[in-house]
Protein backbone atom coordinates (compact mmCIF):
# COMPACT_ATOMS: atom_id res chain seq x y z
CA UNK A 1 0.00 0.00 0.00
CA UNK A 2 3.09 2.68 0.93
CA UNK A 3 4.57 1.74 -2.23
CA UNK A 4 1.26 2.74 -4.37
CA UNK A 5 0.71 5.55 -2.59
CA UNK A 6 4.29 6.77 -3.05
CA UNK A 7 3.78 6.05 -6.69
CA UNK A 8 0.88 8.11 -6.79
CA UNK A 9 2.43 10.88 -5.27
CA UNK A 10 5.24 10.80 -7.38
CA UNK A 11 2.81 10.66 -10.64
CA UNK A 12 1.31 14.01 -9.32
CA UNK A 13 4.52 15.95 -8.84
CA UNK A 14 5.30 15.32 -12.86
CA UNK A 15 4.14 18.88 -14.13
CA UNK A 16 4.44 19.94 -17.97
CA UNK A 17 6.43 23.39 -18.85
CA UNK A 18 2.78 25.51 -20.02
CA UNK A 19 -0.73 24.35 -20.11
CA UNK A 20 -4.18 24.18 -18.83
CA UNK A 21 -3.55 23.38 -15.41
CA UNK A 22 -5.62 21.89 -12.04
CA UNK A 23 -3.55 22.35 -9.03
CA UNK A 24 -0.61 22.90 -11.00
CA UNK A 25 -1.55 19.45 -13.33
CA UNK A 26 -2.13 19.75 -16.89
CA UNK A 27 -5.30 18.94 -18.11
CA UNK A 28 -7.62 19.20 -21.27
CA UNK A 29 -8.49 22.37 -22.56
CA UNK A 30 -12.54 22.97 -22.81
CA UNK A 31 -15.19 25.63 -23.30
CA UNK A 32 -18.36 25.59 -21.08
CA UNK A 33 -20.80 26.12 -23.96
CA UNK A 34 -23.64 26.24 -20.72
CA UNK A 35 -24.90 25.49 -17.57
CA UNK A 36 -28.11 23.10 -16.78
CA UNK A 37 -29.03 22.58 -13.70
CA UNK A 38 -25.25 22.30 -11.61
CA UNK A 39 -24.42 20.88 -14.46
CA UNK A 40 -22.28 22.27 -17.16
CA UNK A 41 -22.14 21.63 -21.33
CA UNK A 42 -18.50 21.61 -22.57
CA UNK A 43 -16.58 21.59 -25.68
CA UNK A 44 -13.58 19.70 -25.72
CA UNK A 45 -10.70 19.83 -28.38
CA UNK A 46 -8.69 16.45 -29.77
CA UNK A 47 -6.78 15.06 -27.48
CA UNK A 48 -4.01 12.22 -27.37
CA UNK A 49 -4.88 9.50 -25.33
CA UNK A 50 -3.11 6.29 -23.67
CA UNK A 51 -5.78 3.69 -22.27
CA UNK A 52 -5.79 -0.40 -21.26
CA UNK A 53 -9.01 -2.34 -20.45
CA UNK A 54 -9.15 -4.32 -17.77
CA UNK A 55 -12.05 -6.31 -15.89
CA UNK A 56 -12.86 -6.45 -12.37
CA UNK A 57 -14.73 -4.08 -9.69
CA UNK A 58 -15.03 -0.56 -10.48
CA UNK A 59 -12.58 0.45 -7.91
CA UNK A 60 -10.45 -2.98 -8.67
CA UNK A 61 -10.33 -2.08 -12.31
CA UNK A 62 -9.09 1.98 -11.58
CA UNK A 63 -6.62 0.54 -9.39
CA UNK A 64 -5.33 -2.07 -12.11
CA UNK A 65 -5.42 0.49 -15.06
CA UNK A 66 -3.51 3.09 -12.75
CA UNK A 67 -0.61 1.00 -12.32
CA UNK A 68 -0.70 -0.16 -15.69
CA UNK A 69 -0.66 3.45 -17.25
CA UNK A 70 1.69 4.86 -14.31
CA UNK A 71 4.45 2.35 -15.25
CA UNK A 72 4.19 3.26 -19.07
CA UNK A 73 4.34 7.14 -18.03
CA UNK A 74 7.58 6.25 -15.49
CA UNK A 75 9.72 4.76 -18.45
CA UNK A 76 8.10 1.12 -19.41
CA UNK A 77 8.23 2.19 -23.07
CA UNK A 78 10.75 2.14 -25.53
CA UNK A 79 12.55 5.03 -24.90
CA UNK A 80 12.75 4.48 -21.10
CA UNK A 81 11.51 8.06 -20.69
CA UNK A 82 8.95 9.59 -18.39
CA UNK A 83 6.09 11.57 -19.73
CA UNK A 84 4.47 13.90 -17.26
CA UNK A 85 1.26 13.22 -15.39
CA UNK A 86 -2.01 15.07 -16.20
CA UNK A 87 -5.74 15.10 -15.15
CA UNK A 88 -8.13 13.76 -14.68
CA UNK A 89 -7.74 9.59 -14.78
CA UNK A 90 -10.68 8.56 -16.67
CA UNK A 91 -12.51 5.32 -16.05
CA UNK A 92 -15.79 4.03 -18.72
CA UNK A 93 -17.77 1.44 -18.08
CA UNK A 94 -17.40 -1.12 -20.80
CA UNK A 95 -21.10 -2.32 -21.05
CA UNK A 96 -22.12 -5.49 -22.97
CA UNK A 97 -23.73 -4.82 -26.20
CA UNK A 98 -27.65 -5.69 -25.21
CA UNK A 99 -27.34 -5.14 -21.85
CA UNK A 100 -30.50 -2.80 -19.95
CA UNK A 101 -29.51 0.54 -19.83
CA UNK A 102 -27.46 1.23 -16.36
CA UNK A 103 -28.61 4.01 -13.85
CA UNK A 104 -26.51 3.01 -11.18
CA UNK A 105 -23.14 4.08 -11.51
CA UNK A 106 -22.50 1.25 -14.34
CA UNK A 107 -22.66 -1.63 -12.29
CA UNK A 108 -23.24 -3.79 -14.55
CA UNK A 109 -19.70 -3.08 -16.52
CA UNK A 110 -17.58 -6.26 -16.44
CA UNK A 111 -14.67 -4.36 -17.40
CA UNK A 112 -13.42 -0.93 -17.54
CA UNK A 113 -11.31 1.20 -19.61
CA UNK A 114 -9.03 2.97 -18.07
CA UNK A 115 -7.33 6.60 -19.61
CA UNK A 116 -4.61 9.32 -18.99
CA UNK A 117 -4.51 12.31 -21.54
CA UNK A 118 -1.05 12.74 -22.68
CA UNK A 119 0.42 16.11 -22.43
CA UNK A 120 -0.64 18.70 -25.05
CA UNK A 121 3.17 18.84 -26.41
CA UNK A 122 3.08 15.21 -27.32
CA UNK A 123 2.18 13.42 -30.48
CA UNK A 124 1.85 9.86 -31.94
CA UNK A 125 5.15 10.22 -33.21
CA UNK A 126 6.63 11.72 -30.48
CA UNK A 127 5.31 8.75 -27.69
CA UNK A 128 7.20 6.34 -26.86
CA UNK A 129 5.58 2.43 -27.78
CA UNK A 130 4.45 1.16 -24.86
CA UNK A 131 6.19 -1.86 -23.11
CA UNK A 132 2.64 -3.45 -21.95
CA UNK A 133 1.02 -4.51 -25.53
CA UNK A 134 -2.33 -3.78 -24.04
CA UNK A 135 -1.63 -0.32 -23.93
CA UNK A 136 -3.20 1.74 -26.46
CA UNK A 137 -2.07 5.05 -27.73
CA UNK A 138 -5.33 7.35 -29.44
CA UNK A 139 -5.90 9.99 -31.08
CA UNK A 140 -9.40 10.95 -29.23
CA UNK A 141 -11.84 13.27 -31.61
CA UNK A 142 -13.34 16.37 -30.25
CA UNK A 143 -16.37 15.63 -28.07
CA UNK A 144 -19.44 17.82 -26.45
CA UNK A 145 -20.37 16.10 -22.82
CA UNK A 146 -22.43 16.90 -20.65
CA UNK A 147 -20.81 17.04 -16.88
CA UNK A 148 -21.15 16.81 -13.37
CA UNK A 149 -19.28 17.73 -10.54
CA UNK A 150 -19.07 16.69 -7.25
CA UNK A 151 -16.44 16.71 -3.79
CA UNK A 152 -16.01 14.31 -1.90
CA UNK A 153 -14.82 9.77 -1.70
CA UNK A 154 -15.22 8.26 -5.65
CA UNK A 155 -17.23 5.83 -3.69
CA UNK A 156 -19.37 3.38 -6.32
CA UNK A 157 -22.42 5.00 -4.20
CA UNK A 158 -21.02 8.71 -4.33
CA UNK A 159 -20.49 8.07 -8.16
CA UNK A 160 -24.17 5.92 -8.51
CA UNK A 161 -25.77 9.06 -7.16
CA UNK A 162 -24.02 11.27 -9.07
CA UNK A 163 -24.88 9.46 -12.42
CA UNK A 164 -28.61 9.08 -11.62
CA UNK A 165 -28.48 13.14 -11.46
CA UNK A 166 -26.65 13.95 -14.26
CA UNK A 167 -29.17 10.97 -16.45
CA UNK A 168 -31.93 12.65 -14.89
CA UNK A 169 -30.33 16.65 -15.96
CA UNK A 170 -29.84 14.91 -19.55
CA UNK A 171 -33.63 13.49 -19.24
CA UNK A 172 -35.34 16.97 -18.99
CA UNK A 173 -32.99 18.79 -21.15
CA UNK A 174 -33.81 16.60 -23.68
CA UNK A 175 -29.91 15.98 -24.10
CA UNK A 176 -29.19 12.26 -25.90
CA UNK A 177 -26.06 10.79 -24.54
CA UNK A 178 -23.80 8.19 -26.65
CA UNK A 179 -22.94 5.22 -23.84
CA UNK A 180 -22.83 5.28 -20.15
CA UNK A 181 -21.19 8.17 -18.28
CA UNK A 182 -17.69 8.03 -17.54
CA UNK A 183 -16.00 9.20 -14.46
CA UNK A 184 -13.54 11.44 -14.18
CA UNK A 185 -10.75 11.87 -10.98
CA UNK A 186 -8.42 14.98 -10.62
CA UNK A 187 -6.66 14.51 -7.49
CA UNK A 188 -4.17 12.17 -5.60
CA UNK A 189 -4.97 10.02 -3.07
CA UNK A 190 -3.29 12.18 -0.21
CA UNK A 191 -5.97 14.89 -1.03
CA UNK A 192 -8.95 15.81 1.44
CA UNK A 193 -12.06 14.74 0.53
CA UNK A 194 -13.51 18.13 0.74
CA UNK A 195 -10.97 19.10 -1.93
CA UNK A 196 -11.58 16.35 -3.68
CA UNK A 197 -12.91 16.84 -7.80
CA UNK A 198 -14.97 14.15 -8.93
CA UNK A 199 -17.01 14.04 -12.09
CA UNK A 200 -19.60 12.08 -13.97
CA UNK A 201 -19.56 12.97 -17.96
CA UNK A 202 -21.72 12.19 -20.58
CA UNK A 203 -20.68 12.66 -23.80
CA UNK A 204 -23.55 13.75 -26.23
CA UNK A 205 -24.40 12.28 -29.61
Amino acid sequence: MRKIMALCLGLFMLKPAEAQMYKGTETPAYSVESSLEGAELRSYGPRLVAEVTVGGSRSGAANAGFRILAGYIFGANADASKIAMTTPVAQVPDIPAGSPAVETGAAGAQSWTVRFTMPSDRSLATLPPPDDPRIRLLEAPPERMLVLQFSGWPTDAALAEATVSLLAIAGRAGIKGRGEPEFLFYDSPFTLPWNRRNEVALVLD
